[in-house]
């Protein structure tokens, strides 16, 4: 016997940031749960690369060219998805920057750009996607938050100050549309090796503190996030809202 409960079958899902990294294993995981998938980005290439390789894998997944921090074309992207699909069950907001300098040295237009794709777009795009999720009264809205959320290093604190702030608009979200049937939840990575984390991936140093500082002791590697984000998105989850899955390998737990 089966358990249904984790099929994504008939749903419509956005991943923003989805042509590679975690964004992509999250995609390729909704559209082999069943889902259709917009798979987003600002490179055409990329994305039509990574819908290939979900449909190769047996998924279907569509382009999805939109950049999330441009709020007139976030608007008319969400009226081309009701035109076109006529729904959306699932939205995850994967989008992220990093600016790795300390307070005194990041000045603050880097401030307003990073809050501005960190923060402002993920509230943006979730508001049109509760608008269609509130018509249809069922959605999942699924934050990738951080680790560096609930916890600070020196010499970053634009991108924890950004992670933090999602992590409470993951909360004011799910009290908001929770009477819509809209659950809203987060998942905070750790240390995964991505294309992006290739060089510390790397280093032996860093594998090193890592066998010392997570209770797993080693990178995630980027198919590990799939199981979290497919759970929270699924009928499986139908009764958890507002919370906050830190898939790190026991960082937050270990210390």
């Amino acid at each position: 016997m089966s358990f249904p409960g984790f099929s994504l079958d008939g749903q419509v899902a956005l991943v923003t940031g989805s042509g590679r990294g975690l964004g992509f294993e999250i995609a390729k995981a909704f559209a082999l749960a069943g889902a259709t998938v917009l798979v987003n980005g600002r490179r055409r290439d990329v994305l039509e690369a990574a819908a290939a390789d979900i449909d190769r894998a047996g998924g279907k997944a569509v382009p999805f060219l939109l950049d999330v921090s441009d709020r007139a074309l976030v608007e008319n992207g969400f009226h081309g998805i009701r035109e076109e699909w006529g729904k959306l069950d699932i939205l995850v907001n994967n989008v992220g920057l990093r600016d790795r300098r300390g307070l005194f040295e990041t000045d603050m237009e880097a401030v307003d750009r990073l809050i501005a794709a960190d923060l402002l777009a993920p509230f943006h795009v979730s508001r049109e996607a509760a608008k269609l999720m509130r018509d249809q009264e069922h959605g999942r809205i699924i934050n990738i938050t951080s680790i560096a959320g609930p916890i600070a290093n020196k010499g970053d604190p634009v991108y924890t100050t950004a992670k933090g702030g999602l992590e409470a608009m993951t909360r004011a979200l799910a009290a908001e549309l929770g009477e819509f049937g809209v659950t809203v939840n987060g998942i905070a990575p750790g240390f995964f090796a991505t294309e992006t984390n290739a060089a510390p991936a790397a280093d032996p140093e860093v594998a090193d503190w890592l066998s010392r500082r997570t209770s797993l002791g080693r990178w995630g590697h980027p198919s590990e996030i799939a199981g979290a984000a497919v759970f929270l998105a699924s009928p499986a989850a139908s009764y958890v809202t507002g919370q906050i899955i830190a898939v790190d390998g026991g960082y937050l737990a270990h210390f």
